[in-house]
C-alpha cells in the first residue's frame, strides 16, 4: 500500500521480504513513481522476515534516491528484522526509527 504524508511517499510493506516477493516493492520503490526529490518511509510494521534480497533491494533503493537529493527512512521494523539491518550495517546508512510518525519527522 503506498500513501502520500506532507510529501513524503509511505509505503507500507507486510509478510516477507525475500528473492519470491521483493518485486512489488521494487516497483513502488522505481523512482519514475516518486517525487522530485524521493522522499519515502517505508513502514515496516508488518513484515516478519527479509533476506538478502531485500537488503540489496533497499541498498540499491537508498542510493538512487540520494543520487537524486531525496533519502529513504525505514519505520518500525520488528526486532527480528532490525536484527538482521544490524548484522548488515544498513541501519548505519539508512535511516531507521521506532515508529512511523518518527520517519514522518524533518
Amino acid at each position: 500500500m503506498s500513501t502520500i504524508t506532507d510529501g513524503i511517499r509511505v509505503l507500507t510493506v507486510a509478510g516477507e521480504i525475500d528473492h519470491d516477493t521483493a518485486q512489488p516493492l521494487r516497483q513502488a520503490l522505481d523512482l519514475s513513481s516518486l517525487g522530485s526529490p524521493p522522499r519515502v518511509v517505508i513502514d515496516m510494521r508488518q513484515v516478519t522476515f527479509m533476506d538478502s534480497a531485500g537488503i540489496n533491494l533497499l541498498v540499491t533503493a537508498r542510493r538512487a534516491m540520494t543520487g537524486q537529493h531525496g533519502w529513504l527512512r525505514l519505520a518500525g521494523a520488528p526486532e527480528s528484522v532490525m536484527r538482521t539491518l544490524r548484522i548488515v550495517e544498513l541501519d548505519t546508512i539508512i535511516d531507521c526509527h521506532p515508529t512511523l510518525r518518527d520517519a514522518l519527522q524533518p
